[in-house]
C-alpha cells in the first residue's frame, strides 16, 4: 500500500499542519564534538573569527592547573555587542559573508571549541569608551542534565581574571575553554605527563599557526596583517616557498577559469621550485624548509581561501608523493564563492581539487615536475616552457682538475682522453651519487663505494 501525502498550502505558501522537529541537544552537540579536528586546527579555526573582527592582535594562551587547566584566545578586534554574541555562539548562526571572509557555516566558534573542552565561555566587549563585557557559555554538562539547547549567561562578578585581563584596555573577544577532557584526557591530571602534553601543544599550535596563516602574518596580505602571540612568544611566518633562498625558482603563474553550478571564478597557480639541498643557504634552512611533516610530505599544493592556507602540501591524487619532487612546491588560490566547487567542509581541513580543472593542471604542472626532478638530481636544467631562463650548473669538477694538482703531460693527455668519452671514471661517479643523495642517505652510500673500491684491483 502507498501512502500519499497532500500539501495543503496558505497565501504565504507555508504548509499547514507542519511540526518542527528540534534535535536532541545533548546528543547532537556531543556527535557534533567528533567533526575530526585536532587541537592546532580547532585553534586556528577561532583565530579565523579574529581575523574576521578587524583584529591587529591574537594572543593565544595556556594554563596548565590539573583540572583547572585552560586555553584562551583573545583578540583586539571589533567586538560584539550582546545580541550579537548571542547569535555567534547559536550553532549555524546566521550572517552575511563578504567574498573574502574566513568564515562560511557559522559552525566553527562552537564545533572547534567543543571538540577540545567541555565548557565554552565567551566574552566580548564592543565599547571602546565604556568596559561593558557581554558573556555566555555553553557547558555541556548543563546540556546533558536539561536536554536543551541553553546557554549560560555570565555575569559580571562571575568573569574570572582570564576573560577580565585581556578586555581591560580594549575592545575585543575572549574564547575561553575549560574542563579539557579531550587534551588531558589523564588519569592524573596534574601529573607530570599531562603538564609535557600541554607544553607539547605549545610548539604544535606554534608550527602549525606559523603555517596556516603565514601570509597574513608576513603582510603578503595587506588587508588582513595581524600579530599572533602563544604565550607571549611571537610566532613567525614560515614560507613553504623558500622565498628568501636566491636559489628558489619561482616559475609563470598559472590563471585556471572555472565554472560551477553557474558560478564562475578563477584558479590561480604559482609553482617554485626550491634548491637542491646543497644550495640552500645553510644545513637550518634546507631543514627549515622541509616543514612541519618534512619534506616528502610537503611537496605539491599549498591551497589557499582568502589568503587562509587549508592544504599544506600533497598533489590531490593527481600523482603519488615521490623523493625526486620533493622540491616541488605550489600555491593554488580561490575565493569562497567557490567552495562548493573545492567541497570545503566545515573544519576547513578538507578540500578536493575540482574534477573540471584537474585535466589542464595536471599538463600544466608537467614542466614543473621536470624541473624539479631535474634540480634534485643535479641536471642540467631546461627551460620549463613559462617564460624563465634557468643559469645551468657547472660541470663536476674531476679529480684530476681539483685546485693544487700539478699535471704532467700524460696526465693531461688521459684527463682529455676522459672527458671525450661518454664514461665516467669511478671517483666521478661517487661524487655525483653523494651529490644526489639526502643527508641520511649519504652514510649508505660512502659505505658503499667503500665496499665497491675494495673490491676493485689498486692501479699500478
Amino acid at each position: 500500500m502507498h501512502l500519499t501525502t497532500r500539501r495543503i498550502m496558505t497565501r504565504k505558501d507555508t504548509i499547514v499542519g507542519a511540526i518542527e522537529l528540534i534535535p536532541s541537544a545533548k546528543r547532537l552537540m556531543k556527535s557534533l564534538r567528533d567533526m575530526g579536528y585536532d587541537f592546532a586546527q580547532a585553534v586556528a579555526d577561532i583565530v579565523d573569527n579574529s581575523v574576521e573582527a578587524g583584529a591587529t592582535l591574537v594572543a593565544i594562551d595556556l594554563e596548565f592547573d590539573g583540572d583547572d587547566s585552560w586555553v584562551r584566545v583573545a583578540d583586539n578586534g571589533r567586538g560584539m555587542k550582546p545580541e550579537e554574541l548571542r547569535e555567534a555562539m547559536r550553532y549555524g548562526a546566521e550572517r552575511e559573508y563578504d567574498k573574502e571572509d574566513l568564515g562560511k557555516f557559522g559552525l566553527g566558534l562552537k564545533t572547534a571549541s567543543m571538540s577540545q573542552c567541555r565548557c565554552l565561555s565567551v566574552a566580548s566587549r564592543w565599547n571602546a569608551d565604556r568596559a561593558d563585557i557581554a558573556a555566555y557559555a555553553w557547558d555541556l554538562g548543563h546540556i546533558e542534565r536539561t536536554n536543551r539547547w541553553e546557554i549560560l549567561p555570565i555575569e559580571r562578578n562571575g568573569l574570572g581574571p582570564a576573560i577580565r585581563e585581556p578586555l581591560k584596555n580594549t575592545t575585543g573577544t575572549v574564547v575561553l575553554w575549560q574542563r579539557l577532557d579531550r587534551i588531558l584526557g589523564y588519569k592524573l591530571p596534574y601529573g607530570e605527563a599531562a603538564r609535557k602534553r600541554l607544553a607539547q601543544m605549545c610548539r604544535e599550535i606554534e608550527t602549525h599557526l606559523s603555517m596556516v596563516f603565514h601570509r597574513f602574518l608576513s603582510g603578503e596580505s595587506q588587508t588582513k596583517k595581524f600579530t599572533l602571540r602563544v604565550n607571549g612568544n611571537e610566532i613567525e611566518p614560515w614560507d613553504p616557498f623558500a622565498r628568501k633562498e636566491a636559489k628558489t625558482r619561482k616559475l609563470d603563474s598559472i590563471t585556471i577559469p572555472i565554472e560551477h553550478e553557474g558560478i564562475v571564478g578563477e584558479v590561480q597557480f604559482q609553482p617554485y621550485v626550491l634548491p637542491h639541498q646543497d644550495e640552500f643557504s645553510s644545513r637550518d634552512a634546507f631543514h627549515a624548509a622541509g616543514g612541519p611533516a618534512s619534506w616528502n610530505q610537503q611537496q605539491g599544493f599549498y591551497i589557499y581561501r582568502a589568503g587562509r592556507m587549508i592544504q599544506s602540501g600533497g598533489w590531490s591524487n593527481l600523482r603519488a608523493a615521490d623523493e625526486h619532487l620533493k622540491l616541488a612546491r605550489v600555491a593554488v588560490s580561490f575565493l569562497p564563492i567557490l567552495d562548493d566547487a573545492f567541497k570545503i567542509n566545515v573544519a576547513k581541513m578538507r578540500v578536493q581539487l575540482p574534477s573540471q580543472i584537474r585535466e589542464p593542471v595536471r599538463d600544466k604542472m608537467a614542466p614543473v615536475v621536470k624541473l624539479a626532478r631535474e634540480t634534485y638530481d643535479r641536471k642540467q636544467p631546461q627551460s620549463v616552457g613559462t617564460g624563465s631562463t634557468l643559469a645551468q650548473r657547472k660541470p663536476l669538477q674531476s679529480a684530476s682538475e681539483a685546485p693544487g694538482t700539478t699535471l704532467n703531460s700524460s696526465d693531461m693527455s688521459a684527463a682529455k682522453a676522459s672527458r671525450s668519452s661518454s664514461a665516467l671514471t669511478l671517483e666521478e661517479w661517487s661524487r655525483e651519487m653523494l651529490a644526489t643523495a639526502t643527508i641520511s642517505e649519504r652514510p649508505i652510500v660512502e659505505s658503499v663505494l667503500q665496499r665497491l673500491r675494495a673490491k676493485l684491483p689498486s692501479r699500478p
